[in-house]
């Protein structure tokens, strides 16, 4: 897949988009691995997490969406997880914030009756020459996002998740071998893998399973959003397969960790989705 040069404000959209990400799991076929079990998603609204939350539907959870701004996008991933005839709750608020962290999962617990299955997907991120761009702003607030929100969102629905119920963090290649053009994400991101570890031994006793996905590039509202132009154009042509992943392509790998009658024995691992590229480390 090549991409045209094209640039977005952010946080970005998919309807603006050219070529449209697969991110609708229309060719996905459940077999009710997650049957009226309750999901919340950050970053729901679109990329990754509008695929995420339409394949837990199709598995039989209902699912949450917590997102920034985007109601267009977040409406029609909420659509697509009625079709299933399942239930969806929409989140809007920023996740920088410590309350709206605090907020989404009370609003999930109250509103869906509980709450099994959190994935931990919300990330920002801006790209820069130099180290010498990165305001101490932008440092913060990349990491409220990224990492802060993963903890504070964690620890608030560690209160309801049940034993059997599981995380899933998604990480990043980036995570992983540095990008010297996205500094802050890339620490943001190493730092989600370290605590998906953790909290995978931490949570072994509460019967709580912690696991990361860590893809490489995916073509997401996010990359359009934040990205220079020619850079969306060559967007992931430097993978072996020579081309971005779609969010379709990512969700399996969030369901097999999510359901127990798939991978009850994971716990603290990080999947890499690379496209062919050996992983990092």
């Amino acid at each position: 897949m090549n991409q045209p040069q094209q640039t977005q404000r952010p946080p970005g959209g998919t309807g603006e988009m050219t070529p449209r990400p697969r991110d609708e799991m229309r060719d996905y076929v459940g077999r009710d691995l997650l049957r009226d079990r309750t999901a919340l998603i950050t970053g729901g609204d679109s990329g990754i997490g509008r695929a995420v939350a339409v394949a837990f539907a199709k598995e039989g959870a209902d699912v949450a969406i917590a997102y920034l701004t985007e109601h267009g996008d977040a409406e029609h991933t909420a659509s697509l997880v009625r079709e299933q005839g399942r239930r969806c709750l929409l989140l809007p608020g920023d996740l920088a914030d410590a309350a709206q962290c605090e907020r989404v999962v009370t609003d999930t617990v109250r509103d869906l009756g509980g709450l099994h299955v959190l994935v931990n997907n919300v990330a920002t991120q801006l790209e820069h020459d130099s180290f010498d761009e990165i305001s101490d702003e932008q440092w913060t607030h990349t990491f409220d996002v990224n990492i802060h929100s993963y903890f504070r969102v964690t620890a608030a629905a560690l209160r309801h998740i049940p034993e059997g119920g599981a995380i899933v963090n998604s990480g990043s290649v980036n995570g992983l071998r540095g990008n010297k053009k996205l500094i802050d994400y890339s620490a943001t991101k190493g730092a989600v893998h370290a605590w998906t570890m953790a909290m995978a031994q931490s949570l072994v006793p509460r019967g709580i399973r912690v696991n990361c996905v860590a893809p490489g590039p995916v073509w997401t509202p996010l990359i359009p959003a934040t990205m220079p132009e020619e850079h969306v154009e060559k967007f992931g042509q430097q993978a072996p397969m020579g081309r971005a992943a779609d969010p379709d392509e990512l969700a399996p790998s969030y369901v097999f960790l999510a359901a127990n009658q798939l991978s009850s024995y994971y716990t603290g691992e990080v999947m890499a989705a690379l496209g062919g590229e050996t992983t990092p480390g």
